[in-house]
C-alpha cells in the first residue's frame, strides 16, 4: 500500500543577519516514518524543524502539513509536538503531572486524563514513577517523560531536537533503541535532529543529510551507507576510503592507475568521479592474490576488530633549502621609493618558457612608496638569459629609475621519480628575506611559487600533481639562516576493518569485490 505524504517543505529560504541558512529546501516526508535531518552545527537541520514546528517563520517557501497550507499557523493549532535538548519539565511538577499538563490545559476530564497518563507511563516504562519528582528522575527517565508529555496529546508528529546529546554514551544507545520501539508501537512520525551517524543509522526509516542549508542526499540507512551520493556523505556517514578515479565506460572505473570492474553506470565515458570503499570491505591477503599491494603502516586494535592502514601508493618527496638573508631593499636619492628581489634558481628546460611575469613571481619583485606602502609598478626588466648552465643577471627598475639588480642561476635540477606512483617532483633552492616572510599573506602558496615546486604524472608530463609543503618554523619568529622546506605528494592509505591481525611492515594485497566500490559524482564544495 502506498504511503501517504503528510509534510511537504517546498523551496523554503531562511536567512539570519544576512547570511542564508537553508537555501531552498524541498522535502516530502510520510506518515508513520522514522526522518532523521542529519548534519553538523549550522548545516539548517534545526532550523528546519523549528519553521515545521511555527517557532520560526521561513522567509520564501511553503510548508504543506496533511495538504494544507500551514505556514501562517500558530504553534498551538499544528498538529504536532517537540521535544527539546533541554526537556524543559516543570520542577515544581510531578510525573504525571508533567504528562497531565496538556491535556488540562485541553480541558479533558478527569478520568481520560487518568487513562491517558496511565497509558503513557506504560508506553515509556516508568509505572509507578507517577508521584515522584522530575528533578529525582535520571537524564534517561526525565526524557522519557518528556516524550510522554508529548505523545499524550496525539499528534500525528513528534518532533524531536537532539534529546540524547546530554545523555552519557551508554544511556543514550539505549534510548536509541526505546525512542524507535516507542515510535513503532504508537505509529506517528517521528522527525528527528542530531549530528551523530550512529544514531540516524540506528533509528531512521530515512536519512536527510544536509550541509549549508542544502539537503545533499535522502535515503533509507542503506542507502546513504551503501550508496552515498557524494564526497561529503561519504566522510560523514561511517568511516570510509574515499579516492578521486575515472569512470572509463560503464562498469569499469580507474583509479591509482589500475583499471577495475565495478557495478555502477550511467557516468559519462572518462569522466571524473569519486570512489568510495568502506573499511569492512578490504580484505587484506597474500600479495600474488591481491587487486593491489601495500605496506602495512599502523595496526590499532579497536576490540571488535583491528584497525589497519595500509599505504599502496607511497608518496613522493623532496626537500630543498630556504635561504633567509637579511633585508636588501633599495631606496632611490629622494627616499621616495623603494625596491626589493630575490635570487632565484631555474631549471635548464625551462629557460625558454620564462617571461617578464613569470621572472616578477619568482624573485618577488616589487617596488613601493615607503610613506604610504602603497606598491609602484616595476616598468622595466633587462637580463639576458641563455640556454646555458650560468648565473646571469637581472635587474628591475620603476618608470623613476629607482632600480635593483639580482641573479637568476641556471641549473641542471634534478627530480625525484616514484615509479610505483607514477609520479616525479621538483623543487628548487631559493632565497627569501625575513621581511618577505613575515609579511607573506599566504605562505605555503608563496613558497611552491619561490621554489618553483612542482609534481607530474611520468606517464603524462602535462598532467600535474597536488603538492603540500611542509616547514618547521613560525613566519613571525624566522631569522637569518637555512631553513629545510618539504613538498610532498599525498600517497594512497586504505584504512581496513578486520579481526585478523597483520604485523607493521609487512607486504600484503588487498582485495574486494566489484560491488564493494561505490561510484560517485565529483562535486565541488
Amino acid at each position: 500500500m502506498e504511503k501517504k505524504k503528510l509534510i511537504e517543505f517546498r523551496n523554503i529560504v531562511k536567512n539570519f543577519d544576512g547570511q542564508i541558512i537553508l537555501k531552498g529546501v524541498n522535502l516530502d516526508i510520510y506518515e508513520k516514518e522514522f526522518v532523521t535531518l542529519l548534519g553538523p552545527s549550522g548545516c539548517g537541520k534545526t532550523t528546519l524543524l523549528r519553521i515545521l514546528g511555527g517557532f520560526l517563520e521561513a522567509d520564501e517557501g511553503h510548508v504543506i502539513f496533511d495538504g494544507e497550507e500551514i505556514s501562517d499557523k500558530p504553534p498551538y493549532e499544528r498538529e504536532l509536538n517537540t521535544v527539546f535538548q533541554k526537556y524543559a519539565l516543570f520542577p515544581h511538577l510531578s510525573v504525571y503531572e508533567n504528562i497531565a499538563f496538556g491535556l488540562k490545559i485541553k480541558k479533558m476530564s478527569k478520568d481520560v486524563i487518568d487513562q491517558k497518563v496511565m497509558k503513557m507511563l506504560k508506553l515509556i516504562g516508568l509505572e509507578g514513577f507517577e508521584n515522584k519528582n522530575t528533578t529525582l528522575l535520571s537524564g534517561g527517565q526525565q526524557q522519557r517523560v518528556a516524550i510522554a508529555r508529548a505523545l499524550v496529546n496525539e499528534p500525528k508528529v513528534l518532533l524531536l531536537d537532539e534529546p540524547l546529546a546530554a545523555l552519557d554514551l551508554k544511556l543514550r544507545k539505549e534510548m536509541q533503541y526505546e525512542l524507535k520501539r516507542i515510535q513503532q508501537e504508537v505509529g506517528i512520525t517521528f522527525i528527528f535532529v542530531t549530528h551523530d551517524q550512529e544514531e540516524a543509522l540506528t533509528m531512521s526509516d530515512k536519512i536527510v543529510v544536509m550541509k549549508g542549508g542544502e539537503i545533499q542526499q535522502v535515503g533509507t540507512p542503506e542507502e546513504i551507507y551503501n550508496e552515498p551520493a557524494n564526497k561529503y556523505v561519504a566522510n560523514f556517514i561511517g568511516e570510509s576510503n574515499i579516492l578521486p578515479a575515472v569512470m572509463l565506460e560503464d562498469y569499469k572505473v580507474r583509479f591509482d592507475d589500475i583499471t577495475f570492474d565495478c557495478v555502477d553506470f550511467g557516468f559519462k565515458k572518462n569522466e571524473a568521479v569519486d570512489v568510495v570503499i568502506r573499511p569492512e570491505d578490504i580484505d587484506i591477503v597474500d600479495v600474488k592474490d591481491g587487486k593491489m599491494t601495500g605496506e602495512v603502516l599502523s595496526v590499532l586494535f579497536k576490540g571488535v576488530h583491528y584497525e589497519i592502514i595500509v599505504e599502496t601508493v607511497p608518496g613522493t618527496t623532496v626537500t630543498v633549502n630556504m635561504c633567509v638573508i637579511r633585508n636588501q631593499d633599495v631606496t632611490s636619492e629622494d627616499g621616495k621609493e623603494k625596491i626589493s628581489a630575490s635570487n632565484f634558481y631555474v631549471d635548464l628546460e625551462d629557460v625558454k618558457d620564462l617571461d617578464d611575469k613569470e621572472i616578477i613571481a619568482r624573485s618577488n619583485a616589487q617596488a613601493w612608496d615607503p610613506e604610504s606602502d602603497e606598491y609602484i609598478s616595476i616598468a622595466k626588466i633587462e637580463y639576458d638569459l641563455k640556454e646555458e648552465l650560468g648565473e646571469y643577471p637581472v635587474r628591475f627598475t620603476t618608470a623613476n629609475g629607482t632600480s635593483i639588480e639580482r641573479t637568476i642561476y641556471v641549473v641542471n635540477q634534478p627530480f625525484v621519480r616514484n615509479e610505483k606512483a607514477n609520479e616525479a617532483v621538483m623543487a628548487f633552492n631559493f632565497f627569501k628575506t625575513v621581511d618577505e616572510i613575515v609579511e607573506s599573506q599566504a605562505l605555503d602558496t608563496d613558497i611552491k611559487t619561490w621554489a618553483n615546486a612542482q609534481g607530474w604524472k611520468l606517464s603524462d608530463e602535462s598532467q600535474s600533481i597536488d603538492i603540500s609543503v611542509d616547514y618547521n618554523f613560525e613566519p613571525e619568529e624566522v631569522k637569518e639562516g637555512i631553513y629545510p622546506i618539504t613538498f610532498s605528494t599525498t600517497g594512497r592509505e586504505f584504512k581496513i576493518h578486520t579481526t585478523d591481525y597483520t604485523e607493521v611492515g609487512q607486504e600484503v594485497g588487498l582485495t574486494f569485490f566489484p560491488e564493494d566500490i561505490h561510484v560517485m559524482s565529483r562535486v565541488v564544495f
